[in-house]
């Protein structure tokens, strides 16, 4: 009886431990807009499975890509009150709070994404993540990114006068507003997924994207010029909720940041080799491609510059940063 009375107490001691273990796991949140192919998305499931073995289930990550909790704007809200635990988000929407972010879109700042990766891991731009916690509640762990800029259009573009006047499809926020207003082009912000109808019904005339976009969204079906400029680099950024944040111990801190910024900094060498295959497949669906370089812009570049250089003086360091690492 009392050895199986002491047996009864081993089995509810472990049942009790296992419990309690399932009890503290916790599952965090991560929201993105991207679609659930993207390499983004891809790279936070990649995040989640490293987590999960790391800290011995004690976290998992489930991800809604596709924009399933809104748009950044909200995304960013929710991490604000911790309704979400962590996204991975472009910059774009941390520039609408945090106006110095504006300048990691500087037109040619760097020429593709292996440069973009020795940038954003300066002291420049890893100053600025600094800036997060408290001006927007979000603490940054890290910057990947997405291919360079292009234009895809559904009109002939052998020019830049051929933009003036034009309705292009961007992501609403102030460096690439400035950029495209400069050029003369109406504006047009949308979601990512209303694009491909735009193009179809001429609500817009072109659109602001990258390679992987262009093919993955099927884009090309309906823009028939590619004008492989690659003007900005496009940053994303982890970010985590400043309240999630406070919660965790030193340790839980270091090990989810470490993780973050290492499948982010994925990116940047995975991107060489998805941009080459995405060009591939643009050209072999019958889009022309238009090479544009610096020159092709003319002097709104400059004027871009000198504009931004009021905004966020910034800018002028982390300029001279890329011209060191060309």
């Amino acid at each position: 009886m009392k050895t199986r009375t002491k047996m009864m107490g081993v089995i509810f001691a472990a049942a009790a431990f296992v419990f309690s273990a399932a009890a503290s796991a916790k599952d965090l949140r991560l929201g993105l807009i991207v679609p659930g192919t993207h390499a983004w998305s891809v790279a936070a499931t990649a995040m989640g499975n490293d987590l999960r073995e790391r800290s011995d289930g004690k976290y998992s990550i489930t991800i809604f890509p596709a924009g399933q909790l809104g748009s950044e704007a909200r995304m960013l809200q929710q991490l604000q009150t911790g309704a979400l635990d962590m996204a991975f988000m472009t910059t774009a929407e941390i520039t609408n709070r945090i106006p110095d972010f504006g300048v990691l879109y500087a037109p040619y700042l760097v020429h593709n994404v292996k440069q973009a990766g020795t940038l954003l891991n300066g002291p420049t731009a890893q100053g600025l993540l600094d800036k997060l916690p408290a001006e927007a509640g979000v603490v940054g762990l890290g910057y990947g990114t997405a291919g360079m800029r292009l234009m895809l259009n559904a009109y002939p573009t052998n020019s830049i006068a051929a933009i003036n006047g034009r309705k292009m499809r961007i992501t609403p926020f102030a460096p690439v507003k400035d950029f495209y207003q400069l050029l003369g082009a109406a504006s047009t912000p949308m979601p990512l997924p209303d694009v491909y109808d735009a193009l179809a019904n001429g609500q817009v005339d072109g659109v602001d994207a990258d390679l992987e976009l262009v093919w993955k969204l099927r884009l090309y079906e309906r823009g028939s010029v590619l004008v492989q400029s690659n003007h900005m680099m496009f940053p994303v950024v982890g970010l985590v909720s400043g309240r999630l944040w406070a919660q965790l111990s030193p340790e839980d801190r270091a090990m989810l940041g470490e993780l973050t910024k290492k499948h982010l900094n994925n990116l940047f060498g995975q991107y060489t080799a998805i941009e080459a295959e995405m060009l591939e497949n643009v050209q072999k669906a019958g889009v022309k491609v238009v090479p544009a370089g610096p020159e092709f812009f003319g002097d709104k570049l400059q004027q871009w510059e000198t504009l931004w250089l009021k905004k966020a003086p910034v800018l002028a360091d982390l300029r001279r940063e890329a011209e060191s690492i060309r």
